[in-house]
Order: C-alpha cells, then sequence, then structure tokens
C-alpha cells in the first residue's frame, strides 16, 4: 500500500481488498493498522476460509450456539467487529443471504472474542 499512495493518484484507492478471516489474520500485524491510520478501508474477501473447515470448528460452534445463531454469523461479525473492515461472503441460496446478513446486527462479547482468538491466534 505505501508503494501504492507513492504513485501519482495512488492514493485515490478506495478499499484495499484483502482475504482476511478467523484463519488469515494476518493483515492486523501491519496492513490493517496502515489502512485504519490512512483511512483506507478493508474489505475481507473469504471471511468464511476457503475450504469450509472453518465453520466446523469447535470454538466458532459454541460462539454460534450460545449466540443463537450461525457459525457463519459470527465468523462475518468478527471481520466487522472493529468498525474498520468490510466483509464479502459468498451467498449461495436465501439461507445463506440471510445468515450472512444477521451478522451485521450481531455484536460479539469479550467472551465470544476471546474464546475466538484463543482458537485461532494471530
Amino acid at each position: 500500500m505505501e508503494d501504492l499512495y507513492r504513485v501519482p493518484g495512488g492514493n485515490a484507492c478506495a478499499v484495499n481488498q484483502v482475504q482476511y478471516s478467523l484463519t488469515r489474520r494476518g493483515i492486523e500485524r501491519n496492513l490493517l493498522p496502515w489502512c485504519i491510520r490512512h483511512g483506507l478501508p478493508v474489505m475481507a474477501y473469504s471471511p468464511l476460509g476457503m475450504t469450509g473447515a472453518l465453520l466446523s470448528n469447535a470454538a466458532l460452534m459454541r460462539v454460534a450456539k450460545r449466540r443463537r445463531c450461525s457459525p457463519s454469523a459470527v465468523a462475518i461479525a468478527w471481520t466487522m467487529r472493529s468498525g474498520h473492515a468490510i466483509s464479502i461472503p459468498e451467498s449461495g441460496s436465501p439461507d445463506h443471504v440471510r445468515e450472512n446478513a444477521y451478522a451485521l446486527s450481531l455484536r460479539l462479547t469479550e467472551q465470544d472474542l476471546g474464546e475466538l482468538d484463543s482458537a485461532f491466534p494471530l
């Protein structure tokens, strides 16, 4: 991003679209803080992971059960928890759309976040 911003007009970039999920948290080290400092929104693609294995994770399923929602809603809400990222999950059916949309109103608790952080360390 720093290289892009050095190019004339590079700071006109509207969003940085990156793979970001509970299993792919690397952007939290440097990229996400950089984007926050520069007011550049982050768009998380594949917030449910690339293989589908994420949704059967025991910790994610416990949080989902406690919150009475789907594991996908929890995973999507987690990517948006800070307010500095938007999420673009795949939606292959009307049920998926409803589950994914629920993530917009889901506010994860400190307990939820702690459990997920333990299961998916940075």
